[in-house]
């Protein structure tokens, strides 16, 4: 098949519509059954549970061909508020169940249903539920869950709420051992690694928000990591800065390392103390994907994790550094250049409000960093076009420079108009010595400036021509560039 895909709804219309029925007649049932697997590979997920619906409406025959193969289409009943397991049952034959309860305020009704569904225990092969802590609904539906779910592949718990919710040692009896995608969100669960060790399949495990009372160690997470052979995602998120390892550990000899043969994604929200432990002890030479954010420091202790990014084979692909201010942090992307493997990227943060803080703690990260950091041939600085930084009037220039310091191979710089304005006032006030030590190989300035006045470039005018009468330093050229929304393409 080439060309664009038709949408499942213009298959069925197609095969209802007397001018084509006579072109899928004529297909056998295993090529229909081929095109109805390799939609439902595109388009199924939680949301859409139900997509089989509308192939089973179409004719007899489609009906057919997708109840003869309920494992190879992954068709599942989905028990969700305002439709009843008892009514499904009745009309639909015998299939996996996915329960769904996003909503935070379910009823009395809904939470009857969740009972009743979680009851076909044989049967239930996901659960997406918002936990409301403290409530009789949660605690008759937790009542349900002490027993053991043995075809439970996808497990989905969160919670919003101030009280942290607790799961009993007892949750799922301990077991899960088909288990394949666990999330959790505030949730206080101190029999986990239990859980996780009878979880030999588990493909992803998210962890976020997680409380300080519910800390696990990094050296307790890599032992129950260690078995999961199959794990591709994993993605560590701590509520605040007082989940840390006990006390500060130094790497005199070398570590024996964890391989993760499979892991292609690596998430984290916490100190460094605690990811400089993990990526000490893990190997991972599949990775593709990582989103780390720190919070804020006064001194970043990085010494294992750039060590870690260089036993990565595919991020030696990396030669860009695109840096976004937020309102509420600061964030450093190692993209390829032009998106050129758009899987392939590496991601740095620091959650802080204040920017002369954004600047330094990241200067401070960036310098660290520094072995990743040489082959990178293009350098971006823009602030958030939604929500801006919070500019204060009163911060050093200098502290923009010492940002752009660890970037001494970037030969192409791109700016917002308001970041713009601060490099250019920083680069002014530098002497011909001195704009040799910045950005040495800098060629090509872009600044965001649509509707440009000449303001925003006069202040790199005395920058521009101190780089000329420098001989040993490349001249600099600055051009106009139209920043796109996130997501466009350049």
């Amino acid at each position: 098949m080439s060309g664009r895909r038709p949408s499942l709804a213009l298959l069925s219309l197609r095969c209802i519509d007397p001018f084509y029925r006579q072109v899928p007649a004529g297909l056998p049932d295993v090529v229909l059954l081929e095109i109805f697997d390799f939609y439902f590979e595109e388009e199924q997920n939680v949301d859409n549970v139900d997509y089989w619906h509308t192939l089973v409406h179409v004719c007899r025959r489609w009906r057919n061909v997708v109840f003869s193969s309920p494992r190879r289409l992954h068709l599942q009943l989905l028990c969700k508020p305002g439709r009843t397991v008892t009514e499904m049952l009745d009309i639909w034959p015998e299939l996996p169940i996915i329960v769904l309860y996003g909503d935070t305020s379910y009823s009395v009704k809904d939470a009857d249903n969740v009972i009743a569904a979680l009851k076909l225990k044989g049967s239930v092969s996901g659960i997406d539920l918002t936990v409301i802590p403290r409530s009789a609904k949660w605690e008759n539906i937790a009542a349900v869950m002490q027993d053991t779910f043995p075809m439970l592949e996808d497990l989905s718990l969160r919670s919003y709420y101030e009280d942290t919710a607790v799961i009993s040692d007892s949750f799922l009896g301990g077991s899960a051992p088909r288990l394949r995608v666990l999330f959790l969100r505030d949730i206080l669960f101190p029999a986990l690694p239990n859980l996780l060790s009878s979880a030999t399949d588990l493909v992803d495990l998210w962890l976020w928000d997680i409380p300080h009372s519910g800390y696990i160690s990094p050296e307790a997470m890599i032992t129950c990591i260690s078995v999961l052979t199959r794990l591709k995602s994993l993605s560590l998120q701590f509520r605040s800065p007082r989940s840390r390892p006990d006390r500060v550990r130094r790497f005199l000899h070398p570590l024996t390392r964890t391989l993760l043969p499979a892991l292609t994604y690596l998430g984290f929200r916490g100190v460094t103390e605690y990811l400089e432990v993990l990526v000490a002890r893990i190997d991972v030479p599949l990775l593709e994907r990582t989103d780390i954010m720190f919070f804020n420091q006064l001194v970043f202790d990085i010494s294992q994790f750039p060590n870690f990014v260089c036993r990565t084979e595919k991020f030696t692909v990396l030669d860009q550094a695109d840096v976004v201010l937020y309102s509420d942090s600061i964030n450093i992307k190692f993209p390829p250049k032009g998106g050129a493997v758009d899987f392939i990227e590496l991601c740095l943060g620091i959650s802080c409000r204040k920017l002369d803080w954004q600047l330094s703690a990241l200067a401070q990260v960036c310098n660290l960093c520094f072995p990743i950091l040489p082959r990178l041939g293009c350098l971006s600085l823009c602030d958030d076009k939604h929500i801006p930084p919070r500019w204060q009037d009163d911060m050093e220039d200098t502290q923009w420079l010492e940002l752009l310091r660890p970037f001494s191979t970037a030969k192409d710089l791109y700016l917002s108009k308001r970041v713009a304005i601060r490099i250019g006032s920083a680069l002014q006030g530098l002497s011909d010595e001195q704009v040799t030590e910045v950005l040495p190989a800098l060629q090509d300035i872009f600044i965001d400036d649509p509707q440009p006045s000449g303001l925003v470039e006069e202040g790199f005018h005395g920058f521009v021509n101190a780089r000329r009468r420098q001989v040993s330093s490349p001249p600099v050229a600055i051009h106009r560039w139209v920043r796109k929304k996130e997501g466009e393409e350049e």
